[in-house]
């Protein structure tokens, strides 16, 4: 059994960061799930353009508004508590983020700990830190 509180990540390798988000990874590649989770929070005015092209992500909103945009059809989704998103094809989209967002991400395969998007808005195969 894997048993974390999200507050004792703050400041380990654990806590990644990269421009307008943060994300406390509670379960990696290394805890043999085959899956990761994360809470990421997405500050006020973000907007990320990601693409994962090497993994699947489901989203679920916590707390605050903003939407997602699907890129190959323009068509927006809003995104507030009891939201979830499934990025089931690889989906190029943008998130945009009206109030601070706190988001539960599942990433498929695991992550493996330390990655942040690359110049495509998308994370290594390989699981290496962009």
């Amino acid at each position: 059994m894997i048993v974390r509180n999200v507050k004792d990540l703050y400041g380990t390798p654990r806590d990644v960061r990269s421009g307008a988000w943060r994300s406390l990874r509670l379960l990696l590649a290394a805890d043999g799930a085959g899956f990761s989770f994360h809470i990421t929070a997405v500050e006020a005015g973000a907007e990320l353009p990601m693409q994962y092209t090497n993994h699947i992500e489901s989203v679920y909103c916590i707390s605050g508004e903003g939407s997602v945009e699907e890129c190959a059809t323009g068509r927006r989704h809003e995104v507030a508590p009891g939201v979830l998103y499934v990025l089931d094809r690889n989906d190029r989209h943008v998130l945009r983020a009206r109030s601070p967002l706190v988001l539960a991400c599942v990433f498929q395969p695991a992550l493996h700990g330390p990655e942040i998007h690359d110049e495509n808005g998308s994370y290594p195969e390989s699981g290496v830190a962009s």
